[in-house]
C-alpha cells in the first residue's frame, strides 16, 4: 500500500483540500452576500429573515448529527463531492425561489438543503485538514480556514459587484452552481480513497456507532464545543447581519453594506493566514486569548460607536478576532485520529448550534432593538468561549504534529505514532 506519508503524495492532498475549503466558502458567499437582495424581493420582515436563515441552521443541524456517520459509510473523498453536488443543487433552488417563483418556502428549502451538504461536506474537509496537517507536521488548519475565507472574499466580492449592476439572484446562484459542480468533480481526486496512520501506512480501523456517541460525553470535548460556539456565533453573525445591520441601523445602501461584509471576510482571511505561524510560536491558548480579546473589542465598536470609520476599524478587528476560534477548535478536537471524524463532529455540531439559534434569536431581539444592538449576545458569546481556550491544550499522552499548545514549543514533524483522521473516501475496515 502506498502510504499518505509521501512528500508529493500529501502536497496533493493537502492542496486538494485547499480546494475544497476555497469552494465551501464561495458557496457561503453565494446566498450570504444576497441576503439584503432575498429580503427585497420577498418583501420580507427582518424577523422572516432569521426564520428563512433558520433553514440553512436545521440543515446544517441534521448534517452535521450524520456527518461522522455518514464519512464512516462513504468516507471523505466520496462525501466531500456529493455534498459540493447537493450543494449546487441547493443554490439552483434558493435561485428560482427567489428571482423566478418568489416563493419564500422555497427559499427557505434551498437554504436547508445548502445547510446539509455544506455541514456534511464541512466536517469532512475539517477532518482531512487535520490529517494532512499531522502527515506535514505544520500548523495549516488556520491557513485551510483562510482559503475558505479566500472563497468568501472572491464570492462576497464577485456578489457585491452583482448587487451594483442589478444581477438577479437565480443568475447569480446559478453561475456560481456551475462552479461548484465543476469543482465537485475536481478537487477531491487527489485525497486518499483509503486513510492510513502517517507513520505505518495501515488503514485507520473502523471506528463503531457506540464509541463515535460516546464522545458526547467528553468534558474536554464539549469545552471544546464551546470555543466553536462562541467563534462560530462570531463569525455567523456577521455572515448573517453585518450587511444588513449596516444598512438597516446605519443607513447604508445595499451595496456598501455588502462592501463592509466583504472587508469582514478580508479581514478573517488575513487573520487566519497569520494564525499558523502563531499558533507554531505561541501555542493555541495564548493566540485564543488574543483573537478573542480582538473580537470582542472590534464588536463592541461596530454597536456602541455610531461613527462609519470607528465601525469599520471594528469590523476589521472583529474579523481577525473571529478567524482563528474554530480551525483551532477543529484542530483540538482531532488531537487523538482515533475517532477525529467524530470529534470534528461533535465539535462542529456544538458550534453549529450558533447558526441554529442565533440567526432566528438575533432577528426577533432586532426588530424590537434593532440589528447591531441584537449582536451584544454574540459579545457574551465570545467572552465565554476565550475563557474556554484553555481546553484546546492537548490531552495528557497525545501530542500533536503542530505546536505544543500553551507553550510554544513547535514540533516541525510528525510525532511517532501520530496518525491521519479516519477519512478516507471509502468506507473503513
Amino acid at each position: 500500500m502506498t502510504t499518505t506519508s509521501r512528500p508529493t503524495h500529501a502536497i496533493a492532498w493537502r492542496n486538494a483540500v485547499f480546494a475544497v475549503f476555497a469552494l465551501n466558502g464561495l458557496g457561503a458567499a453565494t446566498w450570504a452576500i444576497r441576503i439584503p437582495s432575498i429580503r427585497d424581493q420577498l418583501e420580507l420582515p427582518v424577523s422572516w429573515v432569521g426564520y428563512l436563515i433558520l433553514g440553512v441552521s436545521i440543515g446544517s443541524i441534521v448534517g452535521l448529527v450524520l456527518a461522522s456517520h455518514v464519512i464512516q459509510w462513504l468516507g471523505g473523498r466520496r462525501s466531500i463531492a456529493i455534498m459540493l453536488v447537493l450543494c449546487a443543487v441547493a443554490l439552483l433552488v434558493i435561485g428560482v425561489g427567489t428571482s423566478v417563483l418568489g416563493s419564500f418556502a422555497l427559499v427557505v428549502v434551498g437554504m436547508a438543503l445548502y445547510g446539509f451538504g455544506s455541514a456534511i461536506c464541512d466536517v469532512a474537509m475539517n477532518v482531512e485538514g487535520a490529517a494532512v496537517e499531522k502527515v506535514i507536521g505544520k500548523t495549516i488548519m488556520p491557513l485551510l480556514h483562510a482559503s475558505w475565507s479566500a472563497g468568501m472574499v472572491i464570492g462576497t466580492s464577485v456578489g457585491t459587484l452583482l448587487v451594483f449592476q442589478h444581477v438577479s439572484v437565480g443568475l447569480h446562484a446559478a453561475g456560481m452552481a456551475v462552479l461548484l459542480v465543476l469543482g465537485a468533480f475536481l478537487a477531491p481526486r487527489a485525497i486518499p480513497r483509503v486513510a492510513t496512520h502517517a507513520d505505518t501506512g495501515e488503514e485507520v480501523a473502523h471506528v463503531s456507532f457506540r464509541d463515535r456517541m460516546s464522545i458526547w460525553l467528553e468534558p474536554r470535548t464539549l469545552a471544546i464545543g464551546l470555543i466553536a460556539l462562541g467563534m462560530a456565533f462570531t463569525e455567523g453573525s456577521a455572515n448573517d447581519w453585518l450587511a444588513l445591520g449596516m444598512v438597516d441601523d446605519r443607513g447604508l445602501a445595499n451595496g456598501e453594506g455588502a462592501a463592509l461584509f466583504t472587508l469582514f471576510t478580508a479581514a478573517m482571511m488575513v487573520g487566519r493566514i497569520a494564525g499558523g505561524p502563531l499558533i507554531d510560536r505561541f501555542g493555541r491558548v495564548p493566540v485564543l486569548w488574543a483573537t478573542g480579546a480582538s473580537a470582542a473589542l472590534g464588536l463592541a465598536l461596530v454597536i456602541f460607536v455610531p461613527i462609519i470609520p470607528v465601525a469599520v476599524a471594528g469590523i476589521v478587528l472583529w474579523g481577525l478576532g473571529a478567524s482563528l476560534g474554530f480551525p483551532v477548535a477543529m484542530s483540538a478536537a482531532a488531537d487523538d485520529p482515533v475517532r477525529a471524524a467524530a470529534r470534528v463532529s461533535a465539535v462542529a455540531t456544538v458550534g453549529y448550534c450558533a447558526f441554529l439559534v442565533g440567526p432566528p434569536l438575533i432577528g426577533v431581539v432586532g426588530e424590537h432593538i434593532g440589528i447591531l444592538n441584537a449582536l451584544i449576545i454574540v459579545f457574551v458569546l465570545i467572552v465565554l468561549a476565550t475563557f474556554a481556550a484553555p481546553a484546546a491544550r492537548p490531552p495528557r499522552g497525545i501530542r500533536p504534529a503542530t505546536a505544543d499548545a500553551g507553550t510554544g514549543t513547535a514540533t516541525d514533524a510528525p510525532a511517532a505514532g501520530a496518525a491521519s483522521g479516519p477519512s478516507a473516501s471509502e468506507p473503513m475496515s
